[in-house]
């Protein structure tokens, strides 16, 4: 089957479309013929091979890429109940690997796709969505009423949020660059501010900080009322272990301390996002659809930046 490959860690141009064997469902698996797999900022980092210490030093090339996706279900493993060959369901792969025709995925860690949404659209939720979701439902418990800052809104997780946030009747003020403006607003922004201009002391205070931008953790931290939480969903790759003992020793703040977690999200957490789909609380927001063979330009334009909400691969001819 194609899928999307690298041979050594480097920049975009390293990847290319190639062909590795066809899974079979394993135990407690659903085999899944992708319509369409999305990209995040992990597997950027891993193409060029900056988290090494989980991906492998110069091992078990040639590598594979993509987590979340959207597809058709085609077999069942052994033990797999709920599911049936034809449902449209969207999730995460095991390991990467997504980007391709084929995967075979935990039932666990699928739901059924939303109705009324393409599956090429559908893929760009997956993965960004249960993070925005798991961040101001379940770590900062974002309620109506509350005044909600999101740093990097106009991005996958960003534009999540910025939805999900105005879905839960927060006040939202968005972080995105000066050309993004009107869309996060369009997006639900109750206010949105051009990041370069507009800085944590031109702000004012919130009960809730989600920042999908990775850096000055400790100035936006600091714009938080008494009883205000702060979620850091991505860290910046030049800072990344000074952000993260910035977190563990904001803990000894106690309520105003930096939450962070690790996703992994289920088959409840995806089948809830389902739902608010469907409800139109969210909606997939796709900047561009390219083919499985442009995946390397693919990456380059989410490196680039200004990318509003997902760069997308679709994987059927």
């Amino acid at each position: 089957m194609r899928a999307a490959l690298y041979d050594r860690y480097g920049p975009p141009d390293v990847l290319y479309e190639g062909t590795v064997a066809k899974p079979d469902a394993g135990p407690g698996e659903v085999l899944v013929r992708v319509h369409a797999a999305s990209l995040n900022g992990g597997e950027l980092l891993a193409r060029a091979g900056k988290v090494r210490v989980v991906t492998g030093l110069s091992r078990g090339f040639p590598k594979r890429t993509g987590i979340d996706f959207a597809g058709e279900v085609v077999a069942l493993g052994p033990d797999v109940t709920g599911f049936r060959q034809g449902d449209r369901v969207w999730g995460g792969s095991r390991a990467f690997g997504a980007a391709a025709e084929y995967v075979a995925a935990p039932a666990r860690r699928l739901s059924l796709a939303p109705s009324g949404t393409e599956l090429v659209q559908a893929a760009a939720l997956p993965a960004v969505g249960t993070t925005a979701l798991t961040a101001l439902r379940d770590e900062a418990r974002l309620r109506a009423g509350e005044r909600l800052l999101v740093r990097g809104a106009s991005g996958g997780v960003g534009s999540a949020a910025v939805q999900l946030g105005h879905a839960y009747g927060a006040h939202v003020t968005a972080l995105a660059g000066a050309k993004q403006l009107d869309f996060v607003r369009g997006l639900g922004a109750d206010e949105a501010f051009d990041y370069a201009t507009t800085g944590p002391a031109e702000l004012p205070r919130f009960d809730v900080v989600l920042d999908a931008v990775g850096s000055a953790l400790s100035a936006y931290r600091g714009l938080l009322t008494a009883n205000g939480r702060m979620v850091a969903v991505t860290f910046d790759s030049g800072h990344m272990l000074r952000s993260l003992a910035y977190i563990a020793a904001s803990a000894a703040f106690g309520r105003r301390r930096v939450r962070s977690f690790s996703g992994n999200p289920d088959d409840t957490l995806y089948a809830e996002l389902a739902r608010l789909t469907e409800s139109g609380a969210i909606r997939p927001v796709v900047d561009r659809v390219l083919p499985l063979a442009d995946v390397a330009e693919a990456h380059r334009a989410l490196e680039a930046g200004g990318v509003r909400g997902k760069v997308v691969l679709s994987v059927l001819p």
